[in-house]
């Protein structure tokens, strides 16, 4: 894009009047500009200033991926109930557990093993197991990978949630998706580089700052969707009252205004920057409810999404428009499975009763991801792709105390998958013991796999910085390795 803003078709003859330029422009454009300054403002001076090592906007190596989609499931999935197969379980359920160490539940409740609550199969010709809690991720299980050895480092959601999305427990460091734009850009300069697709039925644990741009310039800050409404971008539409021959004279007087002044102020960066936010919010009156209105896919298609299924409308919702927008260049999309706390539980957090909650959560969740993997890979965008399917930790194979049908947290083992570009496809890495409490093999942190997603877009790690503080900081601190085994 160029610095220069474009000459206005209509000048104004008098700038004059009660409002301050300044007052002016706010008043004109401040929802739109909020907007676009969220990720747009100044993006190649201040990242230029900050970085190190490298250049902005392009990558470290040849990558294998150009963009990711994420699909957090909040509330802490169990792995024993979705994708670890563990029949040594079976055998000592009912139990007392011991020789494991402390009790790693948030609420300190032991109770005694539990066996997994769904039968398990092999499926595909990779042969891996699924319960039968997932039937249509099942049906993918040829294009995944696995990876049963994740560890984190706390059992609360909320810090737990953080790291997973920033590498750090704390809150105020930037998120994944923020990186990923502050060091590759943006490919479609009419949509964000970041965009969150929340769940209808709420945020998760920490809200926003699962997205936040931290100490990184606020324009790589995510975009969050309001996915619970009709208008997904507030105040991106004109009003209905206002005609459009008045609202096109009113922006060519303000794209006049900018001009004199820019032309008065030719060494004022953050203005120039602001007139460039300012085109951006206008492309996106056109782009954002373009990529967003789903009335344009086939039936079919929103059949395959379950969009015509209650319980799947709005997270299926929510997996098409991810789709629509990495085809129209969107780099990052994270789609976001459950809300936060609340009675009765709209997140995976089965602490009172784990089958009656997964059976929910995953109503919701197993048919969206399916068909979103099935799509991408038809339209062969899977191909450089990278699909992320996280949560924040799993659940402990004891019960929540004795006699209870819950699970409580638990993060020293659990899985997450990859699929897509530059991923082997039908296999799973490392493991966890006999009983699915603790890593057996190959354990993998959270700034593994950091570096590996970094890795597969072309960023090492390593380099990937930004200096805040006094210390150059990055996704994985000052950790992470990546997980060669499981690339393609």
């Amino acid at each position: 894009m160029s610095d220069k803003p474009s000459t206005p078709s209509l000048r104004a003859t008098d700038a004059g009047g009660p409002f301050s330029r300044r007052h002016f422009l706010w008043n004109s454009g401040g929802g739109l500009g909020a907007i676009a300054l969220a990720w747009m403002m100044n993006r190649e001076s201040a990242m230029a200033a900050h970085a190190k090592g490298f250049t902005i906007g392009q990558p470290h190596f040849r990558p294998r991926a150009n963009r990711v989609v994420q699909v957090f499931c909040a509330g802490g999935v169990s792995h024993l109930e979705t994708f670890d197969y563990k029949p040594e379980l079976e055998k000592m359920h009912g139990r007392s557990l011991e020789g494991k160490g402390e009790n790693l539940g948030f609420f300190g409740q032991p109770g005694t093993l539990m066996k997994s609550l769904y039968d398990f199969k092999q499926h595909g010709q990779s042969g891996l197991r699924i319960s039968s809690l997932l039937p249509h991720l099942a049906g993918c299980v040829d294009d995944l990978c696995f990876i049963h050895s994740m560890f984190a480092k706390s059992n609360n959601h909320t810090p737990a949630a953080f790291q997973m999305n920033s590498g750090f427990t704390q809150n105020g460091f930037p998120c994944m998706g923020a990186w990923l734009s502050y060091g590759l850009g943006t490919e479609n300069e009419n949509l964000p580089a970041f965009v969150v697709l929340p769940d209808a039925r709420g945020l998760p644990a920490g809200g926003s700052i699962n997205w936040t741009s931290g100490f990184l310039p606020a324009n790589h800050q995510g975009v969050a969707f309001r996915t619970q409404s009709a208008e997904p971008v507030p105040d991106l539409l004109t009003p209905p009252e206002i005609p459009s021959a008045m609202r096109a004279a009113d922006m060519d007087l303000l794209a006049a205004m900018n001009l004199d002044f820019a032309r008065a102020h030719p060494a004022d960066g953050a203005f120039a920057a602001r007139l460039r936010s300012y085109e951006l919010a206008a492309r996106m009156q056109s782009s954002i409810p373009e990529a967003t209105n789903l009335s344009s896919e086939p039936e079919s298609i929103k059949q395959l999404y379950g969009l015509d299924e209650p319980a799947n409308k709005g997270f299926g919702k929510n997996c098409l428009m991810a789709r629509r927008l990495l085809e129209r260049g969107v780099r990052f999309v994270q789609i976001l499975n459950g809300g936060s706390f609340g009675s009765p539980r709209t997140n995976w957090d089965g602490h009172e009763n784990v089958k009656e909650n997964h059976d929910t959560q995953a109503a919701t969740m197993d048919k969206p991801v399916a068909a979103l993997l099935q799509d991408l890979k038809q339209r062969g965008m899977l191909e450089d792709t990278l699909f992320i399917w996280s949560t924040e930790f799993g659940r402990s194979p004891l019960t929540q105390g004795v006699g209870s049908l819950g699970r409580d947290h638990h993060p020293s083992v659990f899985t997450c998958f990859l699929a897509g570009a530059g991923v082997t496809p039908g296999c799973s890495y490392g493991s966890s013991d006999e009983i699915g409490y603790k890593v057996g093999e190959k354990m993998v942190t959270i700034p593994d796999f950091h570096a590996t997603i970094l890795h597969l877009l072309g960023l090492d790690h390593e380099q990937l910085t930004f200096y805040h503080n006094g210390i150059n900081r990055r996704l994985t601190n000052v950790e992470g390795q990546v997980i060669h085994g499981i690339l393609s």
